[in-house]
């Protein structure tokens, strides 16, 4: 059939790359693009590089915008996905910025707009490790610890602007201080940020660690799998600090469960390399702390499998 809308295009949108897939009815990308962001620049310039990367990656493929049926976009920050605006980004330095209606100047296509944890999870269930279910928690262990939810195969994002921020539930009352500006926050106990900060105290707290071997006495050189590959050895500071992150990214997500109850909950994020040696234990752990125990369902905890394809994949599947 002529035009036969076979395609859909997704955009994650960074602070260092824009990135663009043609994705098929498949869930699949077959052609992917990047360019930098150069976020210091006014967004109608990068919107239009936006644009440009699609005409390029289209030209690119021999598919016209006729045979797409949709454009999605997962950007950071907290997004008004009803009206298409970013409503505040820091790492794009964006306060209110209409960005469906000026790729719209572009582009004549439905479009939608979401958080990109939002999208990464809906790539997961469309595409992914999480394709057998309808409603997923997933939080990515990064920088920062992002999350998104997905009810009945839609991203579920709260009545308003700047919902299911994941990473910003409290688990500790004025515990550690967040970039958010409050303290306790699930990121700064969660991320592998808060993962390397606490592998650094407790190297320096126990000189004759493992953990100063292994990063050859050099404090800077500790990163998130540190402390896991001295736990492993039998290091007892290694085991402490790995035994801590477990507590802390378990009560995260026990809230999560208990608020939700999805499905299923997935893990995405370089410390989910760890793979069963994380999430055995965090299995463990739901089934002991979740309310009602196992007497209630108690969804499995598994890792994403999408990667940094997850983005494009759930944006280009935003609109129905």
């Amino acid at each position: 059939m002529a035009n036969e809308k076979k395609y859909r295009i997704g955009i994650d949108l960074g602070g260092t790359n824009i990135k663009v897939g043609i994705v098929d009815q498949n869930h699949k990308i077959i052609a992917n693009h990047s360019v930098r962001t150069l976020a210091e620049r006014n967004y109608k310039e990068i919107v239009k590089d936006m644009a440009d990367a699609v005409f390029f990656i289209l030209e690119k493929t021999g598919i016209s915008i006729s045979e797409c049926s949709a454009l999605g976009i997962g950007s950071p920050g907290c997004i008004d996905s009803k009206n298409g605006v970013v409503v505040f980004a820091g790492n794009l330095h964006w306060e209110h910025i209409p960005i469906l209606e000026e790729l719209k100047k572009y582009i004549n296509l439905p479009m939608g707009l979401s958080n990109d944890a939002n999208c990464a999870a809906l790539g997961e269930v469309v595409g992914g490790a999480a394709m057998e279910y309808e409603n997923a928690v997933m939080i990515t262990l990064g920088t920062g610890v992002g999350g998104g939810i997905v009810m009945n195969r839609k991203i579920f994002e709260g009545g308003h602007a700047g919902g299911t921020e994941l990473g910003h539930i409290t688990i500790i009352s004025g515990g550690e201080y967040c970039t958010c500006g409050r303290h306790g926050c699930f990121e700064a106990y969660s991320s592998a940020t808060a993962l390397i900060r606490d592998t650094k105290r407790a190297a320096q707290k126990y000189p004759n660690s493992l953990l100063n071997t292994l990063c050859n006495g050099n404090l800077e050189e500790i990163n998130g799998v540190t402390p896991f590959d001295a736990a492993k050895k039998g290091d007892a500071a290694g085991k402490e600090v790995v035994q801590n992150y477990i507590k802390y990214l378990g009560e995260g997500i026990v809230n999560m469960v208990n608020i939700f109850r999805p499905d299923v909950v997935l893990l995405s994020g370089g410390v989910c390399n760890q793979g069963a040696y994380l999430t055995d234990p965090l299995n463990e752990y739901i089934r002991k702390y979740c309310f009602a125990g196992e007497r209630a369902f108690i969804p499995p905890i598994i890792r994403a499998t999408l990667g940094n394809d997850a983005g494009i994949i759930g944006a280009a599947s935003i609109v129905e």
